[in-house]
């Protein structure tokens, strides 16, 4: 970025002292807007749009032309893939296409202004998030009639027409109608065609949020709602269903009055006084024991677990050569029902056994334990793993494939706790040992 500054300099040093007819300076739209995790590309651009106001007020030549993103390969967009396109057309920030690039530049040269700004702007969809647009382009869209209020102020909420119009309804149809309003804005935001299509149980991360969409979201809910939310709301409520139900408490004020233990049908709760109780386990050990039934008969017949050597382990023959024959193995540790935790299958291949089989046997846990594992989803569920750093993933400096961008988090031991609790959408502290 300093080089692009720089250069712009030397050229006005040089050149000072020539009789120029023009002197044009490609900036860009950053500059003027601030674009969050561009501080330097916009320092620089605006140091060109500072250096065309000086020559101005100096009688030379000068125009700063502030460029917003174009649409052919060769510039920043080319780098941008069709989804990422779309969401900013959408959003209001449609990419320039060459003709109408070429036509902006020559009104602007027309410009007696030093710093003009050639850009494409969809105003109307500008109206939706007008509030978390920067000051310099609120005055651009039409103002919107609505009350502002912080969050957990509830008696403000009640003020504004939705949390009205939910107030006379039962329930179940408040739910109802702050789920449709999540999905809605959630396929607005991704490009569903029909809200209907978005699965309120599903992660947003799985749904394909990212950081910036996460925020988009977060503005069209703020603006449809009146509440002020925070940028990290699709990561505390990783759920439509569970963001809907937080967005109901910040409107009425209404919290979940259900008890936050979970019973397991047909099952009578009873008070006891233990520190420890175990209510449900699983299990993988060598010799078929895959579960505690299956770990009591081989202690019970006096097995010793060994086996002979896997061969779904993908394990060179070459390298075992020479090596005992035996040993205590885990059978079917290579396979795993990725679909089920919605996992996709890369990301399975780069995690470490120890994720997959932790995953595996909380689930069954929670089935001998009678427990719907989903009916865990926003408790304060605690989760603590003992791992072991065990060297899967080969050398994290030189990933193969394409599952080199889920190695860091499937071979770290300290996310093996992380991994269940996001998984199952649980709430309390999650502790790798």
């Amino acid at each position: 970025m300093a080089a692009k500054a720089e250069s712009a300099l030397y050229l006005h040093e040089l050149t000072v002292g020539h009789d120029l007819s023009a002197f044009v300076l490609f900036s860009s739209f950053a500059g003027v807007v601030g674009n969050a995790g561009q501080a330097a590309y916009s320092a620089a651009n605006n140091v060109l749009d500072a250096l065309a106001v000086i020559r101005q007020s100096q009688g030379l030549p000068a125009v700063s032309l502030a460029w917003g993103m174009w649409a052919n390969a060769d510039g920043m967009g080319g780098t941008l893939g069709e989804a990422e396109l779309e969401r900013m057309a959408r959003q209001g920030f449609p990419a320039l296409e060459t003709s109408e690039g070429l036509a902006l530049l020559d009104a602007a040269l027309l410009v007696n202004e030093p710093v003009a700004v050639p850009v494409a702007l969809r105003t109307p969809a500008l109206v939706a998030v007008r509030d978390s647009l920067p000051g310099i382009l609120q005055g651009l869209v039409p103002a919107a009639d609505r009350r502002r209020r912080a969050v957990g102020q509830v008696g403000a909420a009640a003020a504004t027409g939705l949390a009205r119009k939910l107030a006379g309804l039962q329930p179940a149809e408040q739910e109802r109608q702050l789920v449709d309003l999540v999905q809605a804005q959630v396929a607005a935001v991704l490009g569903h065609a029909s809200p209907g299509s978005i699965d309120t149980s599903r992660a947003f991360k799985d749904l394909g949020f990212d950081s910036l969409t996460a925020v988009d979201l977060r503005n069209r809910l703020g603006s449809a709602t009146g509440i002020t939310l925070s940028a990290t709301l699709v990561f505390d409520h990783p759920t439509p269903s569970a963001l809907a139900g937080f967005l109901k408490t910040q409107l009425l004020g209404v919290t979940d009055t259900r008890d936050g233990a979970v019973v397991a049908a047909g099952r009578t709760r009873t008070a006891v006084d233990e520190p420890v109780a175990i209510v449900g386990m699983g299990c993988r050990f060598p010799g078929g024991a895959d579960s505690a039934e299956g770990l009591w008969d081989l202690v019970a017949e006096g097995r010793d677990g060994l086996s002979v050597l896997p061969t779904d382990r993908g394990w060179d023959p070459a390298l075992l050569e020479g090596l005992a024959a035996v040993g205590g193995f885990l059978d079917g540790a290579a396979l795993f029902d990725a679909e089920l935790f919605g996992i996709s299958p890369r990301e399975a291949l780069a995690m470490d056994p120890q994720q997959r089989l932790l995953l595996e046997t909380a689930w069954e846990a929670l089935e001998d334990a009678g427990i719907d594992p989903s009916s865990l989803r926003g408790t304060a569920t605690g989760v603590y793993a003992g791992v072991s750093g065990s060297g899967y993933g080969g050398n994290m400096q030189s990933p193969q494939g394409e599952t080199g961008g889920y190695l860091l988090t499937g071979s770290t031991p300290s996310v093996a706790s992380g991994r269940l609790s996001y998984v199952f959408g649980l709430e309390g502290p999650a502790v790798s040992v």
